[in-house]
């Protein structure tokens, strides 16, 4: 009796271990006959839409779903689920029918391992991913197409790598950015101005342009959206760009420029896709016109761009032959002529044998952002940053930007703040708004340690207290090396905004290296300044005295955002510009070769306005004897003035005059109030 009990216990404990696969059989379901039908039925819609291809998986889930219910123990339906719940937002609902097909049918199709090793990768169970994975390898290396078999050997070395990356997670915070921005559908691509006050996103909802699904996805056409940053942090409701820009065929945003002021749209054409550039006038974006054929192909898809920071080149994915892989990030200058010039791969750096998309240039001009299948990918593309030595001309290794930022799925279209405090992608989370969601990740730095008194103090303080003053090591957290300059350029008089153009000059190399106007209904301006280099800033407009400013951001200076409102002046008798960019060596009237962009710019004046008859004055600070410092700038004046006059302007033209330390305009108790009185200026005195 005691021997029967127990064999019946090893049956049912048996039985309880190894689930049975039960097919969808009327005979396994005699006791529910309409169950089955309503079952069998689903079980059939669901295969038909499976039969449509992956794209329609999403759409079998709830026939699936029913029919899975009346029957958990199929293990060919176990598969189907799991595989379609792979293709949806919910994958990781697909791990437990994935784990209970091969239960069910451990000799099931070795496809459902290779499955199984996704969902578990997925979940980041990297060693049990492999090993799934590594039962499919005979079926991949049987199969005709090489890919799958490389796309197998990635995914596996994808796990190692994962292992590898997720002990070295990065402290961070991760928000999203709220109902204004996200709703029930999908948003990504999130581009943003140097200072975060625009974003422009990507999102595929109803009511988009043409209001259209194209079947080839079973998704709403894509539209483009912008957003703008409160005084109190939050975003305003996003907008749709409108008709100019955005089309009944597909329309992505791709990169906008530092000052907000232009953007790169990707438009869908016939399957593959060219990059074209948008224009604000004011508040009204200009229509795309294409990059050209230096950038665009006619079959292939050029799917994501950004801009360097002084607008001069173009950063591009393409997979055009030639590469070095799938998609790969080129590069495009802008020519004598304005056009984009021969585009140049990036090489083999940063591009791999697998695919880099959503390419992005930090305000630094340096950095360089990206999303890659290779390098050391912990699952899909990871994001990674690479950093341009501008001395060998070469590309530092690129860098896994770390977990959790990078997850087991796809991260792609990932930006970054000027100051590199806040970072801007899109994900997938069980938490989210909808579908995709786009969230900013606010990076912290190392984690400072804890500090605790040592054994020996704390066995002291028992019998008598002391005190320790223990300070803790700085937590630095890595701030990009470039100025922010920005503000409103105005009338001096009527406070009426102007579209003013900005020029940006290396002094040093006396090198005009960007040009940007403000805009034109609200006068703002944006300029980034990577640290490095002597700038001078010249704001010009006709028919008023251009505004110059100074700025010396040596390698080492940190992240700093300068708000300089302009004030230019009508050319009219009596007014006088601060020529900030003159500059004399030490107690000597001897002029710097990098006071020749400004100098020029006044020859260029003087010709402009041939009647134009100024006076140079020259200013010191109180420093030194009064008969030096009148000495001083009596001469520099006249330096000037010799400069001009060998240029070719009248001497007739020009008046030097100097005032000392007579004419203040700061304090000379600060070093900074003296920098500003040592000046050279120039007054109109006739027209």
């Amino acid at each position: 009796m005691i021997r029967k009990i127990l064999i019946i216990g090893i049956v049912a404990i048996s039985n309880a271990f190894f689930a049975q696969d039960v097919a969808f059989d009327k005979a396994n379901f005699k006791d529910n006959k309409e169950g089955f039908k309503a079952a069998k039925d689903n079980l059939k819609e669901g295969n038909e839409i499976y039969e449509s291809g992956a794209t329609f998986y999403k759409n079998a889930i709830p026939f699936f779903k029913n029919a899975n219910d009346f029957n958990p123990n199929n293990s060919d339906l176990n598969m189907k689920l799991g595989e379609c719940y792979l293709a949806s937002i919910y994958k990781y609902k697909a791990l437990e029918h994935l784990e209970k097909a091969v239960k069910l049918n451990p000799s099931i199709d070795s496809y459902a391992y290779f499955l199984l090793g996704r969902a578990l990768h997925l979940d980041k169970q990297f060693d049990k991913a492999i090993t799934a994975y590594s039962r499919y390898q005979g079926s991949a290396m049987s199969n005709p197409n090489p890919m799958v078999l490389q796309d197998l050997k990635m995914r596996i070395q994808h796990c190692y790598n994962g292992k590898e990356v997720i002990k070295r997670p990065i402290r961070v915070f991760i928000d999203n950015l709220g109902k204004n921005v996200n709703t029930e559908y999908n948003e990504y691509g999130a581009v943003i101005s140097a200072d975060e006050s625009v974003l422009l996103f990507t999102a595929r909802r109803p009511n988009s342009t043409g209001g259209k699904i194209d079947p080839s996805l079973n998704e709403n056409f894509e539209d483009i959206y912008m957003s703008e940053k409160q005084d109190d942090g939050s975003w305003t409701k996003s907008i749709n760009l409108g008709t100019n820009v955005n089309t009944s065929n597909h329309d992505a945003n791709s990169g906008l420029s530092a000052d907000g002021q232009r953007f790169l749209v990707y438009l869908g054409r016939k399957g593959m896709g060219d990059l074209f550039e948008c224009k604000l006038e004011g508040d009204v974006w200009g229509e795309p016109v294409s990059l050209g054929k230096n950038i665009n192909t006619k079959d292939f898809h050029e799917s994501s761009a950004c801009y360097s920071p002084d607008g001069n080149a173009i950063y591009f994915v393409s997979d055009k032959p030639g590469g070095e892989g799938d998609h790969d990030i080129y590069i495009s200058r802008i020519d004598e002529k304005g056009k984009w010039g021969e585009a140049e791969n990036l090489g083999t750096t940063i591009n791999t044998m697998y695919s880099e998309e959503g390419v992005f240039m930090h305000p630094d001009g340096k950095t360089l952002y990206f999303s890659s299948q290779g390098h050391e990918s912990m699952g899909g593309f990871d994001i990674f940053k690479s950093v341009y030595d501008a001395d060998t001309k070469k590309w530092g290794t690129p860098e896994n930007i770390g977990y959790p930022v990078n997850t087991t799925e796809d991260d792609i279209f990932f930006v970054i703040s000027a100051s590199g405090r806040h970072g801007y992608y899109t994900s997938l989370s069980e938490d989210g708004l909808g579908l995709r969601d786009l969230y900013m990740v606010t990076f912290l730095g190392e984690e400072k340690p804890m500090v605790l008194n040592n054994e020996d103090n704390l066995l002291a303080n028992i019998a008598a207290p002391i005190q320790e003053v223990i300070v803790a090591p700085v937590v630095v957290v890595k701030e990009a090396q470039l100025t922010i300059l920005k503000g409103v350029i105005t009338d001096y008089l009527t406070k009426e905004v102007l579209e003013a153009e900005i020029e940006i000059v290396d002094n040093d190399a006396n090198k005009v290296i960007a040009t940007f106007k403000s805009n034109s209904k609200t006068g703002r301006y944006l300029v980034s300044l990577p640290a490095g280099k002597n700038y001078g800033i010249a704001v010009k407009k006709e028919n008023y005295l251009f505004h110059s400013e100074n700025f010396d951001i040596p390698n080492e200076s940190a992240f700093q955002t300068v708000e300089k409102d302009v004030e230019l002046k009508n050319l009219k008798v009596g007014a006088k510009i601060v020529l900030k960019n003159i500059f004399f060596d030490l107690d000597k009237a001897t002029l710097r070769p990098a006071s020749t962009a400004e100098l020029n710019r006044l020859i260029k004046l003087m010709n402009d306005v041939p009647t134009l008859k100024i006076e140079l004055g020259g200013h010191t600070d109180s420093q030194g004897a009064t008969a030096y410092n009148q000495s001083l700038s009596e001469r520099r004046a006249k330096a000037v003035v010799d400069y001009l006059t060998k240029a070719g302007i009248s001497g007739a033209r020009l008046v030097s005059a100097g005032y000392g330390e007579d004419e203040p305009i700061a304090t000379n108790e600060t070093k900074a109030g003296r920098q500003l009185n040592r000046r050279t200026e120039f007054k109109v005195l006739a027209l």
